[in-house]
């Protein structure tokens, strides 16, 4: 799979969400099937516009994508996400069986994946994923940068 033709498209994602005031985060959900790739769903946050903090970007992809092919897990997907996943977005990807997370730059805040918390390979975790970081780190990195400057 080739990691960053998709997150090239999930930092395209992030900067149309960045343009209309939502923390630019861009996310897809590629599935593998008969050794294709498939993009399944993809999305990015749009936490102010619907008032919610649930609506992050990782979430609205694994919903569409359940939705879409009308599937509880993902066992055969990868989600391509320009910044790692939070606590709340690493705990749906496992319950939802994701097979591989591909992120681009880590979170030094909230980060679930390996920065601040590791919740995939927690001990009493019942799926672990792959995980992939630093995919177009300094690009995916840039987009956020650049929005929270503006914003200051």
């Amino acid at each position: 799979m080739d990691y960053r033709f998709y997150m090239q498209r999930a930092i395209e994602l992030a900067r149309q969400a960045a343009a209309v005031g939502e923390v630019p985060v861009g996310a897809l959900l590629v599935r593998h099937t008969g050794g294709v790739d498939e993009v399944v769903a993809e999305a990015a946050n749009r936490t102010e516009e619907v008032g919610s903090p649930l609506a992050h970007a990782e979430l609205l992809a694994l919903f569409a994508a359940q939705e879409k092919l009308g599937e509880r897990y993902l066992t055969d997907c990868t989600l391509v996400v320009t910044m790692e996943p939070c606590p709340m977005c690493a705990g749906a990807l496992i319950l939802a069986r994701v097979g591989q997370v591909v992120y681009g730059c880590p979170d030094s805040r909230w980060g679930a994946c390996g920065s601040v918390f590791n919740i995939p390979e927690h001990t009493a975790s019942p799926c672990k994923p792959q995980l992939v970081g630093g995919i177009c780190e300094e690009e995916c990195r840039a987009v956020l940068q650049e929005f929270f400057r503006q914003r200051r």
